[in-house]
């Protein structure tokens, strides 16, 4: 080995070692101090790219998640309202049996009509307030309608000739803006909106004399409801509402239900990404409780008219049960679809906690793999400064020979 002062191979190979060393020092601490094995994409471009995307399903579930307990909260919101109209629909049907007895003079009955008058004005007024972040939930604005243009609606004449026809169509559950359209299948009447298809056999279509049926098509949120006098068979009802062109049913534009977005896609109520609600009209009006409405004015009439018979409280009484079964079933609903997402909160939970999971595993740093890293790469700076200073030693052999 030859002695040379203007270069020094040994020196410059062990400050390259121990450049390198430094290099890996400074990425393992880097890693420590920040918790992530993946700071920049130079680290683990793959792995990035992966955990980025599992970052964006994982912030996107969370929002979810606090969607549908947003959405919870919203139901329970309207549903403890229509627990207040329900007491006063119950009060105001008790009053009405009351004033069905004759132990009371009609002086008496005027005292409880200004009562039950009294709680038809709170249960409207209940309707009006009773809001969401500003979103009326029980005045019908938060459910689909029925089009004007709609060829099939109330008085559409299924049968002619034989008093059968349609009383009235319930679309609160279904998409607005749809045409829905009905086709006979020769044993079934299917309704369809153009994606999703369902089928009532005609055993279930057939109406009673002086019957009524509902059609409940529950998959599409549509409830079609036939009133018959002289009775009808399921296929003639079948038949009667394909015939023509007027075998469809259209969905106001802008008139919706309310959407929950309780997942992280984009895919809407078909993917399972939301979740539609309705909030009907509850109150009684000649919009809402349409029956109990005109029943009120007639019990009002005769009472303060002087005209009352029981005839009027048994009449009122039959109005507000169906008035208390209409609340029960819309109570119902709520509730069913609170629960709905009481689950969708508990499932995206789980898919929140093993998305994050999967992520740490990617992106995060393994302190006791590092910390080793760190201790090796400690132990070989020091090796190499003290290496670096004998390499540095070298030439001064070289002086020694020309002493």
């Amino acid at each position: 080995m030859s002695l040379a002062i203007n270069t020094n191979p040994m020196a410059l190979n062990t400050r390259h070692k121990l450049a390198t060393t430094s290099m890996q020092m400074a990425k393992t601490l880097e890693k420590l101090s920040s918790g992530l094995r993946i700071n920049r994409a130079a680290d683990d471009a793959a792995g990035l790219a992966v955990s980025e995307k599992l970052r964006s399903q994982i912030k996107g579930t969370s929002q979810a998640m606090r969607n549908a307990q947003d959405g919870i909260s919203m139901i329970q919101t309207a549903e403890g309202a229509l627990e207040e109209v329900h007491d006063m629909l119950q009060r105001m049907r008790e009053l009405a049996v009351q004033a069905a007895n004759d132990t009371y003079s009609n002086d008496d009955r005027k005292a409880i009509n200004n009562e039950i008058q009294a709680l038809k004005t709170e249960i409207n007024a209940v309707s009006t307030r009773t809001k969401f972040n500003g979103k009326e939930l029980l005045t019908g604005s938060l459910s689909t309608k029925l089009d004007a243009s709609s060829p099939i609606g109330a008085g559409f004449v299924v049968q002619a000739g034989t008093n059968t026809a349609v009383s009235s169509v319930d679309v609160s559950g279904a998409k607005a803006g749809t045409t829905y359209t009905f086709t006979d299948t020769g044993s079934a009447l299917r309704l369809s909106d153009g994606t999703t298809s369902q089928d009532i056999a005609y055993a279930d279509l057939a109406v009673a004399a002086d019957g009524t049926k509902v059609l409940d098509f529950n998959k599409l949120g549509v409830k079609v409801t036939i009133a018959s006098v002289a009775g009808e068979t399921g296929a003639n009802v079948a038949a009667g509402m394909v015939a023509g062109a007027t075998d469809t049913i259209v969905t106001a534009t802008g008139s919706a239900s309310a959407n929950f977005q309780i997942g992280a896609g984009a895919g809407g109520v078909a993917s399972g990404d939301a979740i539609s609600v309705s909030f009907s009209r509850v109150d009684i009006s000649s919009a809402g409780l349409a029956t109990l409405n005109t029943e009120l004015g007639q019990f009002d009439t005769a009472v303060t008219g002087s005209t009352f018979t029981t005839t009027d409280a048994e009449q009122l009484i039959d109005a507000l049960d169906a008035a208390i079964t209409s609340v029960n079933d819309r109570r119902g609903a709520l509730g069913a679809a609170q629960n709905r997402l009481e689950h969708t909160v508990k499932s995206l939970a789980v898919s929140v906690e093993n998305l994050t999971a999967s992520e740490s595993r990617i992106r995060d740093t393994d302190v006791a793999e590092e910390s080793s890293n760190m201790v090796r790469a400690q132990i070989l700076t020091q090796a190499g400064t003290s290496v670096l200073a004998q390499a540095n030693n070298v030439p001064q052999g070289a002086l020694g020979l020309l002493r």
